[in-house]
């Protein structure tokens, strides 16, 4: 049976690497595991993390609430008399001064953030439109309940040495500390070039 990263293996391979086995160091590495993926989240743009949702806007409400473990959004869309219309992205303080009186409805032009949770929409919308939002994620994370995602089934690699990178301030070993950062790199341009590349091929294809 061919090797299969696992959160279990993980944690495993993290003693291995750090030729650690003493409980306080073992204790950590879910810490470790949990900084790694959010440094993964933050840095890696492609096909993994991106997902899709659909809703139906409100007639009258401009706030939409964000899903779960979103970290970026790519692209909202509403659709009007069977055609698709992408709303443009714009700043806060642009879309209040464009549509200062949220009371007022049309049909929604652009977005922003109103806060890490939630969108904001101008103009109110005055239909309830059906939208789609594309937006990158945080993967599943990872626990003993959740012993795989994407990460661990398309970059596995990429995972160990974030985890390993995060884990050698604890270990206090700055001379390893740079061997961790040029292989996690060296991951980390690898999968970004062949997420980008599979993110052009399916732009390609429209």
């Amino acid at each position: 049976m061919a090797e299969a990263l696992t959160y279990s293996s993980l944690v495993s391979d993290v003693q291995l690497y750090a030729e650690r086995y003493d409980q306080p160091f073992i204790a950590q590495i879910p810490r470790f595991i949990m900084l790694a993926e959010n440094r993964l989240a933050s840095e890696i743009r492609g096909l993994g993390f991106l997902r899709s949702v659909s809703f139906t806007m409100s007639i009258g409400d401009s706030v939409y609430e964000k899903p779960a473990r979103w970290r970026e959004t790519s692209s909202l869309s509403i659709t009007t008399a069977n055609e698709r219309k992408y709303l443009f992205h714009r700043g806060y303080q642009y879309n209040r001064a464009y549509w200062p009186d949220s009371s007022l409805t049309a049909e929604p032009a652009f977005y922003s953030d109103y806060d890490y949770e939630h969108l904001l929409v101008v103009p109110t919308p005055d239909v309830a439109y059906v939208s789609e939002l594309l937006y990158y994620e945080r993967p599943i994370p990872l626990s003993e309940n959740d012993q795989t995602n994407w990460t661990t089934r398309y970059a596995p690699q990429l995972l160990l040495y974030a985890t390993l990178l995060e884990a050698q301030p604890f270990l206090k070993q700055t001379e390893r500390m740079q061997q961790f950062q040029e292989l996690y790199e060296r991951a980390k341009a690898s999968i970004m070039q062949e997420q980008l590349s599979k993110l052009s091929d399916n732009a390609n294809r429209r």
